[in-house]
């Protein structure tokens, strides 16, 4: 394939059923640099594996661009997992890939991995030890971001598990960090974390991928102090849960409520599961994979628990919190409440009033603001 025909590919992608906008695509130019960095590696023989590709453009890039007939893939996001299958299906090439979640069965005999950098170094670690742990003694890790989102930290972090880490010229603002020579590694995998919080009482458990880790983040804490004055819901649920510390806490404190904690990380989702099961909550909360409660009832909800993101990638964007909104609106029953914590500056009252119903503002500090927002 020429770089006319690559760029054609790339044209054709959709972020869907992701946010859209003008100013946000479904590739960049760290894919385009990994395919052609990626071709003086392969052999005829090469299993290659594709991690943390966002929309599809490096999965299916390889495809099409290299020759491989077939690629194993790794997703954390439903988003991205739902956007590569619909954009397979469009190029013709649905079946050429196999998803996996981040182990053995991904990574087994591999020889050539290429990765989106993420955007933590716990991400990047948990990664880093995996394909050390599982792939084959010669594999080679071809690692890309954008520069602007790169340090030092990450060749560090590669350092630990590779023998050799060589970053590569920039081009188009973006890196290559080339690893190999997989060192050997023992005893158990570093994620997930446990913790124990003394200032909750309760033990936390967090994949590298989760927002704030196994930390209590300031937005859930100023929200956790309104508790008592939230409804007792006969079905509640913590919408974008990361390590399920609200799930965790209600369920403590309606002990008669069904709590579900849903995110579209699969990362969060695993360390949700371990939360609660570490503090004997694992048959009262369950967890789902989704996006935006996609699989969710309209109507089956009386409570809604938010800390919504306000990041795209690495782009800022209102539009995630909007879409979280609108799917709050949706799964509320009728004077069901959504209550959302987020930072003052960005002024969602006035969103919440037009999507969920009539919105009252609880509380508010320095940073955060604390809405309860009625359906009608």
């Amino acid at each position: 394939m020429t770089a006319w025909e690559l760029e054609a590919l790339f044209g054709t992608l959709s972020r869907l059923p992701d946010v859209e906008a003008d100013n946000l695509r479904a590739y960049d130019a760290t894919d385009r640099l990994l395919l052609e960095t990626a071709e003086g590696y392969l052999r005829p023989d090469s299993q290659v594996v594709v991690i943390g590709d966002r929309y599809g453009a490096l999965t299916l890039g390889t495809l099409a661009c290299t020759g491989v007939g077939h690629v194993r893939v790794n997703q954390d996001l439903f988003t991205g997992r739902a956007a590569l299958q619909r954009n397979a299906d469009a190029a013709g090439m649905d079946g050429r890939y196999t998803p996996h979640e981040l182990g053995r069965e991904l990574l087994q005999g591999a020889d050539l991995i290429l990765l989106q950098l993420p955007k933590s170094l716990a991400e990047l670690e948990e990664i880093a030890d995996a394909v050390a742990r599982f792939a084959g003694p010669d594999a080679v890790l071809l690692a890309g971001g954008r520069v602007k989102h790169m340090s030092v930290g990450m060749n560090a972090v590669l350092e630990k598990y590779f023998s050799a880490v060589q970053p590569q010229l920039a081009r188009q603002k973006s890196r290559i960090l080339v690893a190999k020579n997989p060192r050997t590694v023992s005893g158990e995998p570093p994620f997930p974390v446990v913790e124990a919080n003394p200032e909750l009482g309760i033990t936390l458990c967090a994949h590298g991928a989760v927002f704030s880790g196994a930390r209590l983040d300031i937005g859930t804490r100023y929200l956790l102090g309104f508790l008592d004055r939230m409804p007792a819901a006969r079905q509640a649920v913590d919408l974008g849960c990361g390590t399920g510390i609200l799930a965790t806490m209600y369920a403590r404190h309606q002990a008669g409520a069904r709590v579900i904690a849903t995110d579209q990380s699969a990362a969060a989702v695993a360390s949700a599961m371990a939360t609660a099961a570490a503090n004997g909550l694992g048959e009262r909360i369950s967890v789902i994979h989704d996006d935006a409660m996609s699989s969710f009832e309209a109507g089956s909800a009386d409570l809604i628990l938010l800390n919504p993101p306000f990041h795209l990638g690495a782009s800022v964007h209102a539009g995630a919190g909007l879409k979280l909104f609108e799917a709050a609106a949706r799964v509320l029953a009728p004077g069901g409440e959504l209550w959302t914590v987020y930072n003052s500056h960005l002024q969602y009252r006035p969103a919440l009033e037009r999507y969920v119903g009539p919105t009252v503002e609880e509380g508010r500090n320095p940073k955060f603001t604390v809405t309860r927002s009625r359906k009608a």
